[in-house]
């Protein structure tokens, strides 16, 4: 469907998109669209005038704003009908009677504009398939013959004004190769506001990062950190203390330690204690921190240390 023309929303420009999907190109722009606007104010203002220029309804036609543009970029349905016209065509209410059976067979038409306040899009058929062509759409969607009155029914329901469009609109190459290559969309077109939001989400956690890939890179981190070095330096030092030499420092400690501490046995009994069969405990769990006593030795330990230090030197 790359060939087919499709204008992004900008700013409030939809008329102007709406217009240009319609004929398949870039035949109309902002400016040209101003210029039938003012066109037709003049028209209206020449009208007005005729009841004499110093009459209520022209000084407050002139002190109004423009009802067929604004700054904004919105167009009126008048500005469309005349835009259309340069081209020969007309736009016709689906509902009347110049319409037809336009409403009961939508298949058989060749294309549609839909207005909505101040959003205007086009519905066109391009080879033997159907489009939505709504500038709010990030590409042209897909539409089915069946589901194509269920869906002008809802954009009826949802408050659109829907006119048929009538006359011969210029060929087009999307035209041509979709009578030869019919389109095929497997994932329908996001909106605009959607898309938009993804990429900001993907853009705050970095470019082409998931929120998975930053959850493993966190764990991780935390498996390198766990198995520093420095703890087993804690360890070392932690073990030299325990050898100081006042005696007896090394089994208190031990026995500060172990939650469960046992008796000095002679050799020939204890030897004998571990041949027997010992009945099964239930393992505890072992304490990964000191407790209290131990900071004491660890510092003496390191204030030695580093008054041998400043001696040799």
């Amino acid at each position: 469907m790359d060939s087919i023309f499709h204008e992004k929303q900008e700013g409030s420009l939809c008329a102007q998109h709406c217009l240009n999907s319609l004929l398949q190109g870039s035949y109309f722009s902002a400016v040209d669209l101003a210029s039938i606007a003012q066109d037709l104010d003049d028209v209206e203002g020449a009208h007005m005038a005729e009841g004499g220029v110093d009459s209520v309804e022209y000084l407050r036609f002139q002190e109004q704003p423009s009802t067929n543009m604004d700054d904004s970029g919105f167009f009126s349905v008048q500005v469309i009908s005349k835009a259309l016209f340069v081209w020969e065509l007309v736009s016709i209410p689906i509902g009347s009677s110049e319409a037809g059976i336009a409403s009961v067979y939508p298949e058989r038409e060749c294309a549609f504009i839909c207005n909505f306040r101040e959003h205007w899009l086009t519905i066109r058929k391009l080879g033997n398939q159907w489009f939505n062509l709504n500038s709010l759409l990030t590409g042209p969607e897909l539409i089915s013959d069946t589901y194509l009155s269920m869906f002008l029914a809802q954009l009826q329901k949802e408050g659109y004004s829907i006119f048929v469009i009538r006359g011969s609109l210029p060929e087009c190459e999307a035209d041509q190769l979709l009578r030869l290559i019919p389109a095929v969309q497997t994932h329908p077109p996001k909106l605009l506001s959607d898309d938009a939001q993804s990429s900001n989400q993907k853009a705050s956690t970095g470019v082409g990062v998931t929120q998975d890939d930053l959850q493993k890179a966190l764990e991780a981190s935390r498996g390198f950190t766990s198995g520093y070095k420095g703890d087993d330096e804690l360890q070392a030092a932690i073990q030299l203390s325990l050898r100081d030499k006042t005696p007896g420092l090394h089994n208190r400690q031990l026995q500060a330690i172990s939650p469960h501490p046992q008796k000095c046995l002679p050799r020939q009994k204890r030897k004998k204690r571990e041949n027997s069969p010992q009945p099964r405990r239930e393992l505890k769990a072992i304490p990964t921190t000191l407790p209290r006593p131990l900071a004491h030795p660890v510092q003496s330990w390191l204030n030695r240390k580093r008054e041998n230090y400043w001696t040799v030197v």
